[in-house]
């Protein structure tokens, strides 16, 4: 139920995407920063940073339309590949520091304004704007055709870093917050954890050692709904 609930939201959020595109553009939160805006985009990768530090990645594997969209894709691809985790931050550590400097050329902050650049609160509201909406949807594609299970997310995602910083964050200070825990004790090494992880860990390894934190773990719960002796559970804790 779990799962079929997720993915339920997760088609909701994907063929919303026309609508809500502005809102995840990282051009638009550079674009804003140097007119000393806070912009829409850049409002959500802040909510996420906050959300992160109490719900780890769960926006990863709940609500993203990326997510979604990458999920459909692993029916074409399902090839577990090792990751790069660095990669992405080649694209988020320039992006970022011209979020930085922008602001700082502009003065400061002046003003927010969560509608940016985008009339009617509508992303897509011009034929021209499709030509931005189909780039991302490619992106997602290609990605996942080439690398396998949510690659994307795994070497080109700018909004990642944001959580990843929120987790560790919270790992440092050890206060409770959304994970996963096991119980390794009722395992039975059949591997289903590992097999149906989207995020390509070796969820298993994890099971064993009684470790479940793990940098690219979206929270989707897949381990955890197929697991039929009930090893692993989500914790607040």
């Amino acid at each position: 139920m779990r799962q079929k609930i997720r993915n339920t939201i997760g088609w909701i959020v994907f063929l919303s995407f026309p609508i809500t595109l502005n809102f995840f553009s990282p051009y638009l939160s550079a674009s804003g920063a140097s007119e000393g805006i806070i912009s829409g985009s850049l409002l959500l990768f802040i909510l996420l940073f906050i959300s992160s530090l109490f719900l780890g990645r769960a926006f990863c594997g709940w609500i993203c339309p990326g997510g979604c969209f990458q999920d459909i894709c692993m029916r074409m691809n399902e090839k577990r590949r090792p990751r790069n985790h660095w990669i992405k931050y080649l694209i988020w550590i320039p992006w970022f520091s011209l979020i930085v400097i922008g602001f700082i050329r502009a003065g400061g902050v002046k003003t927010i304004d969560p509608l940016y650049m985008t009339e009617n609160g509508i992303s897509v509201s011009e034929p021209y704007h499709f030509n931005i909406y189909y780039t991302f949807i490619l992106m997602f594609l290609i990605l996942a055709l080439a690398v396998g299970r949510h690659g994307f997310c795994h070497y080109g995602c700018w909004m990642a870093p944001f959580m990843i910083i929120g987790r560790k964050i919270r790992n440092l200070f050890k206060y409770p917050s959304l994970r996963l825990k096991a119980n390794p004790d009722l395992c039975i090494d059949c591997m289903k954890c590992t097999e149906v992880c989207p995020m390509s860990i070796d969820v298993h390894a994890g099971v064993k050692k009684g470790m479940m934190e793990h940098v690219d773990c979206n929270l989707c719960g897949r381990c955890a709904d197929h697991c039929e002796q009930k090893v692993i559970t989500f914790t607040f804790s």
